[in-house]
């Protein structure tokens, strides 16, 4: 019988913009009402980022999550995953902060340096609240810094508070970027492995590359991971069903679609959440506690952070 099913559900990310959806949440009330609502529908883990309140742009400060954590955790049971991947046009060291400050049980560790192309949403999209809105979207010359020397850093950095990570693997040299890592023991297993689909500059979101990720990360990690995946934009749902079908975990939220169907803007992460949850449980599989995310991910506990 396959294990539960992870949910994960990231409420607001850095890849869209305000303009995009009027439902993308932005203020630190909006993105707690959303986290909420996910873990309320059924998502075991949030993964977080936080914007500016004035005009949405993204907001990689400890502080910007000062309001946000604390009312979480004193509203749902949920174990909250901040990003260390912030905006593909910061440092890593301004994206380290927030997860270095407030010690959660999880954090985002994106695997390898890659192109990142946001470009093309352009042509979808011609009218923009914010000056900085197609500046950003428009970038051609974006390298998502990734280096050895960063992701090293980043374990070694956040490993001894105790908090563990969700290595983002956007090619199948990511996942041999983890188990360099893991031969090296700055990785421990379980690992919890998102496996990134449709993004341009990573891999595609056909059925092949979810099947060659997952025969990759097999090979590499047999027993000792946890596979997830995350589909973006319209790959969402498929790449979760196909995931969800095999066994493993599923990612959704409006970072990673603004659309609940075509043509129908998502009004918050919950509606994802509550649709994959129909999938999975369509499947005759169970959705994963918060507890039981945390026994299947060896995380430490929400009494050991630092909010």
């Amino acid at each position: 019988m396959p294990s539960p099913c992870i949910i994960s559900a990231a409420i607001t990310g850095a890849i869209h913009t305000p303009s995009m959806s009027e439902h993308l949440p932005v203020t630190a009330a909006e993105i707690v009402e959303q986290a909420v609502e996910a873990a309320k529908a059924g998502a075991a883990i949030v993964h977080l980022h936080a914007r500016d309140e004035l005009d949405g742009s993204p907001d990689q400060s400890a502080e910007a999550f000062a309001e946000i954590l604390p009312a979480i955790k004193s509203q749902v049971d949920v174990v909250i995953n901040i990003t260390t991947g912030g905006a593909p046009t910061m440092s890593v060291e301004e994206r380290v902060q927030p997860a270095a400050h407030w010690q959660p049980e999880l954090a985002s560790l994106n695997m390898g340096s890659m192109n990142f192309g946001l470009f093309p949403m352009l042509g979808r999209f011609k009218e923009f609240k914010h000056n900085w809105e197609p500046d950003y979207l428009g970038n051609k010359a974006i390298i998502f810094r990734n280096t050895f020397e960063d992701v090293e850093g980043i374990l070694t950095r956040l490993g001894p508070l105790g908090t563990r990570f969700e290595y983002e693997c956007y090619d199948t040299a990511h996942l041999y970027n983890l188990a360099h890592f893991a031969d090296r023991g700055l990785a421990e297993p379980p690992f919890f492995v998102q496996t990134v689909f449709g993004l341009m500059g990573g891999i595609g979101g056909h059925p092949d590359d979810v099947a060659h990720m997952k025969r990759t990360a097999d090979r590499l990690f047999g027993d000792d991971y946890k596979w997830s995946v995350l589909g973006a934009g319209r790959n969402q749902m498929n790449i979760a069903a196909t995931a969800a079908a095999q066994g493993g975990n599923v990612r959704v939220g409006l970072e990673d679609s603004i659309w609940l169907g075509p043509g129908v803007l998502a009004e918050n992460s919950a509606q994802q959440v509550e649709k994959v949850r129909g999938i999975i449980e369509g499947l005759g599989r169970e959705i994963a506690s918060p507890d039981q995310a945390r026994g299947m991910l060896g995380l430490k506990g929400a009494d050991r952070v630092g909010f």
